[in-house]
């Protein structure tokens, strides 16, 4: 058998002997027999990215699945899939910008007819492309097409509530792995900041025709500090947001979440009282308090790490426990030159300080970090995989200890949280 193997555009030099220097995926599969296969896999994806073979790329059919618009050209200017489904359901939260990383990206290639994960021409499991709701293909009356008021994963649907982040307006006050405002971007501001409620109507009313399509809604977006009080206008956003959400339930509360900047106790107060939001997650980034003001310097300046905390335990005595996350990019504490660099320390600082939320009922999840173009951090280096899936252990470990619930961010939720993701096992 042959497999094609077109290369991909590279921007990072490949260590050519990183496999020599850690475990790889088979080696961590033997090591954790306890670690569901599929989450070790949807970690080194994350961890490494992925490349297309030309015969991967034409089985992505637009009429059928989500399709992303290519940042290298190797691809020709060719669509290349939103992201990966694994057979038992497990989202794989990647695409080819992840490829950039001193590690050999996994291939997407077809054998035997399918549609499968390669690594060193060894076939490792088999994927789908995530396809598309329905809504996708239709526009609002303003004739905004809906796929940009409502993004989409298999399992949710999301509001992005803002494609701007104030603490970029100060230079070298942006979080350093994101890449949102590192290349200078400039925005037109409060038009960046607002959604359209008509647009944002209309698509609900769409979307909801689709039923057992989706189980849950998620609002995010970049920090706004102005209003009355820092945040304030962040807030209301969200307010006025989850109304118009929740206009086309008949319930006061349904599956939902908000993924924000850390508001005060009085701010938790109104948005769970004025809406019909059911859980909320802010999240500190990194577990450390000298390693957060230097990798996000906006955050610090704004809100201390432990006021930070402070807000997540009062978010947790309004929403409830099991109804209130808070997480970190895991690997970000790695990052020179002012991050760890032994895997175990890195480990026992994550972990204790895990320890301290959830016995305040504080739920734990984690994004693999992989390193954005334009960030900041572009060309730093991930962690092992071995000290993923110990993390990932690790944090599941302590939420079973606290008798603290995955249901508001699980696979059915989310999928993209690894030590979650072990709760379906």
């Amino acid at each position: 058998m042959v497999m094609t193997k077109s290369k991909p555009e590279r921007r990072i030099e490949i260590d050519l002997d990183w496999r020599k220097k850690e475990e790889g995926f088979h080696e961590i599969v033997k090591k954790y027999p306890g670690v569901s296969p599929f989450v070790i896999i949807q970690i080194d994806v994350q961890r490494r990215g992925v490349h297309y073979s030309a015969e991967a790329l034409g089985r992505l059919d637009p009429a059928i699945h989500q399709v992303n618009k290519p940042h290298f050209a190797v691809y020709e200017g060719r669509g290349v899939p939103t992201s990966l489904l694994l057979r038992d359901g497990t989202s794989i939260i990647v695409s080819e910008t992840s490829t950039q990383t001193r590690r050999d990206p996994y291939l997407i290639d077809v054998v035997d007819g399918k549609t499968v994960l390669v690594d060193e021409e060894r076939v490792i499991e088999e994927v789908e492309y995530w396809e598309k709701p329905k809504f996708f293909d239709k526009t609002t009356s303003r004739g905004t097409p809906m796929r940009q008021v409502i993004d989409a994963r298999p399992q949710r649907y999301s509001v992005s509530m803002s494609n701007y982040c104030h603490f970029w307006t100060t230079p070298g006050h942006g979080c350093k792995y994101c890449g949102i405002g590192a290349g200078g971007v400039k925005f037109r501001g409060a038009g960046d900041e607002r959604f359209n409620a008509q647009d944002l109507s209309e698509t609900m009313r769409e979307l909801v025709k689709e039923k057992g399509r989706f189980v849950g809604v998620i609002l995010t977006g970049g920090s706004i500090i102005s209003g009355a009080e820092p945040f304030e206008d962040e807030l209301d956003g969200y307010i006025d947001a989850l109304q118009v959400v929740g206009s086309v339930f008949k319930t006061r509360r349904f599956p939902s979440q908000v993924n924000s900047t850390a508001f005060t106790r009085r701010q938790l107060e109104r948005l769970y009282n004025e809406t019909g939001l059911s859980s909320y997650t802010t999240d500190l980034e990194v577990f450390d308090a000298d390693l957060y003001k230097w990798i996000c310097p906006g955050k610090a300046a704004n809100i201390s790490f432990n006021e930070w905390k402070q807000r997540l335990y009062d978010a947790v005595e309004i929403f409830g426990k099991g109804q209130v996350n808070g997480g970190i990019v895991s690997g970000v504490e790695f990052a020179t030159p002012h991050g760890l660099t032994s895997e175990d320390e890195a480990i026992e600082m994550d972990l204790a300080l895990a320890e301290e939320l959830a016995s305040h009922g504080v739920g734990l999840k984690h994004d693999v970090w992989h390193v954005v173009p334009g960030s900041i951090f572009f060309r730093q280096n991930t962690p092992s995989l071995d000290y993923y899936v110990r993390l990932t252990k690790g944090f599941y470990e302590i939420l079973r200890k606290y008798g603290i619930s995955t249901y508001m961010d699980n696979y059915r939720k989310c999928g993209m949280h690894p030590n979650v993701n072990l709760d379906r096992i």
